[in-house]
């Protein structure tokens, strides 16, 4: 359905020449050739006549050889001369023209002549008026289509040129109304009641006016990618029982200067009309970054068209009773003037799901799947900390298209936990073949990670171990903390860093070297062991302060570099603490595995044999309290229990 009811419609394929208006103009043109060839064929003098047509001379000759039987003048040009053979010829003469004073010339005498059958026949001048009138008529007819149709494309072009500056926003009225309802979110308990509370100022703005409230006139919606800020929208749309104008950031603005600040008074324009109405905006950091970040210089388009939307939401006019709702994900970079109280009144934060919004959002997304009686929801929310709402629907999602693939009736727990692995992970990478020597040390590098995650009290949980390849990774150790925290502390820190260099203390005390497949460890521990001494005063040498701080150009739209607000003396103190605190983690994690081998060496048996571990069945064994089965294929260990250093 077109919602733009003021904007002419473009032409489908106007750029192919065989394509959309341009075929029908080809085809015309093409039409009107054959209609002018068919008349000039068929109804031009003399196209009636049959037998073939002669000259005069010839004419004239066989006359002189007494060939000829009779001659028909029909309306005095059309001359038919049948031959006593039986052959019927054709020759055409000028009205004016006397036959016998044409044929003289060429020797034919009056005896001869006159000894001829020769007939006369008023001719039909229908014919001819027609040729004469389509001659005419059809050619001007044609030049005055074409002339039509230029005038038409020229003010087709105007109309496209004005409408540049007309907004692109998609209304929705109440016959148009999504179906989706705040009763389909789930998990942001706190946002929805913020919106239900803007939705009932429209429908009961009088409860609020006699006690002199203010209406908002805006919201803004903040949070991660994937935590239902459209979504949101969508619902708020669902229920509000007015007009619901939709328009992401970048429609604003175009290469043409000024098109986006006249989108913008068209769209209020619109919504005004049609008040009381709600703007939803998505992505409104396309338009509202902060002025004057430009590298060189502001975007003059960018920041007139802000400009326009400042006015519009708090300038001279009041009580148009629009609410405006937008969405972003980088409320950092947008312009002050635009979060201040009177444009922006209201921050809506949508962040990741705690256990319950989890469970919740599970629930909402699994409603009409059939799932098996296994299926525990909030197990598998308590699995994924750090999901957000998009992750959950994408791996109840996948859960269901992989009972599919099996022919399954039922989503059960093994698709749900599968899906889970894919979602983060990848799919699995079955067709790689590794061998033995290389899979033995995946087995040791997940199985140091594991050891250490077991044995230090403050890192994350042990969920999953596993050596089949997925995704970029050989194989992995899926770690996930009991319960959501917002805080974390310096041991926590410090045991996470321990357990992701188990995987490279393990390689060294097996192996005796090192391979790539700490490279991401490495990465990770080093920017948590400098967050510790630069943002989190975790350093006993340095002490309670911070180290840079992160003011790049926000006009990139994330950040470029650190500005350093300390001596190069510091800058070497903090490198030398970074090193330290993954120096003394790294230590700590080979004395633990040394310590510790028969359970990693115990651990690696069963992993060889199963490929992948559950957290029940790697806590048994880590336990020792599950039967170690051997086939016989276990390799031995490169190198002996040595004892502790």
């Amino acid at each position: 359905m077109n919602n733009r009811p003021n904007e002419p419609q473009n032409d489908n394929n106007t750029n192919s020449p065989f394509g959309g208006r341009n075929a029908q103009r080809f085809w015309l043109i093409i039409a009107g050739v054959v209609i002018l060839l068919f008349i000039f064929v068929f109804a031009a003098p003399g196209a009636g006549n049959t037998g073939s047509n002669i000259t005069l001379d010839k004419f004239a000759q066989y006359i002189k050889d007494s060939q000829v039987k009779q001659i028909t003048v029909q309306g005095g040009q059309d001359v038919r001369v049948d031959l006593k053979s039986g052959e019927h010829l054709s020759y055409y003469k000028e009205r004016e023209t006397n036959l016998f004073d044409a044929l003289k010339t060429f020797g034919v005498t009056e005896t001869q002549f006159t000894s001829l059958s020769y007939t006369e026949q008023p001719g039909d001048n229908t014919s001819n008026v027609l040729f004469q009138l389509l001659i005419a008529v059809v050619p001007t007819l044609l030049i005055i289509w074409l002339l039509w149709r230029m005038m038409r494309s020229v003010r087709t072009g105007q109309d496209q040129a004005m409408s540049f500056g007309r907004s692109r926003a998609r209304v929705t009225r109440d016959m148009e109304r999504p179906q989706v309802t705040f009763s389909d979110v789930a998990g942001c308990e706190e946002a929805k009641e913020e919106l239900k509370e803007i939705v009932e100022f429209l429908k009961e703005p009088e409860k609020f006016i006699r006690l002199g409230a203010r209406i908002p006139k805006g919201v803004l919606m903040v949070g991660p990618p994937g935590t239902g800020k459209t979504l949101m929208a969508r619902a708020v749309a669902g229920e509000a029982g007015v007009p619901f104008f939709s328009i992401s950031g970048s429609e604003f603005v175009e290469m043409f200067v000024g098109v986006g600040a006249s989108r913008v008074r068209d769209l209020f324009e619109r919504a005004k009309s049609e008040a009381p109405s709600i703007i939803f905006v998505d992505e409104i950091d396309a338009v509202g970054r902060h002025r004057g970040a430009g590298l060189g210089g502001g975007h003059d388009e960018r920041e007139q068209t802000l400009n326009q939307i400042l006015v519009e939401m708090d300038g001279f006019e009041t009580g148009t009773n629009v609410i405006v709702c937008a969405a972003t994900n980088r409320p950092d970079i947008l312009d002050p003037a635009l979060l201040r109280p009177g444009r922006f009144d209201r921050k809506v934060i949508m962040d990741n799901p705690d256990i319950k919004g989890r469970t919740d959002i599970l629930k909402v997304h699994s409603k009409g799947k059939p799932l098996a009686p296994d299926v525990e929801l909030e197990q598998i929310a308590r699995m994924t900390v750090g999901f957000s709402g998009a992750d959950l629907e994408n791996l109840v999602n996948e859960a269901a298209i992989l009972t599919a693939r099996r022919n399954k009736k039922a989503i059960g727990m093994s698709e749900m936990s599968e899906s889970m692995d894919r979602v983060t992970m990848g799919p699995e990478r079955k067709s790689r073949v590794i061998s033995e020597k290389e899979k033995l040390k995946i087995a040791y590098h997940e199985g140091g990670h594991a050891v250490l995650g077991f044995l230090l009290a403050n890192s994350d949980n042990v969920n999953k171990i596993t050596i089949v390849p997925r995704g970029q990774a050989g194989g992995y150790v899926l770690s996930m903390p009991e319960e959501d925290l917002s805080l974390r502390s310096k041991e926590y820190f410090e045991d996470t860093i321990t357990m992701a260099l188990g995987g490279r203390a393990a390689e060294e005390i097996i192996f005796s070297q090192f391979t790539t497949g700490a490279s991401n460890d490495l990465e990770k521990v080093t920017y948590f062991a400098r967050s510790m001494v630069t943002r989190f005063g975790m350093s006993e040498t340095l002490g309670p302060r911070t180290f840079g701080s992160n003011n790049g150009a926000v006009f990139l739209g994330r950040d470029i570099g650190e500005t350093r607000d300390y001596s190069e003396q510091s800058a070497e103190e903090i490198d030398n603490e970074v090193r330290r605190i993954l120096q003394t983690a790294y230590s700590r994690a080979k004395n633990l595995l040394i310590e510790n081998r028969e359970k990693l060496d115990r651990l690696i048996k069963v992993l060889l044999e199963q490929e992948t571990l559950d957290r029940a069945a790697f806590e048994e064994v880590m336990r020792g309290s599950a039967p170690v089965a051997s086939n016989g294929a276990f390799p031995e260990s490169p190198n002996p229990i040595a004892p502790p250093a």
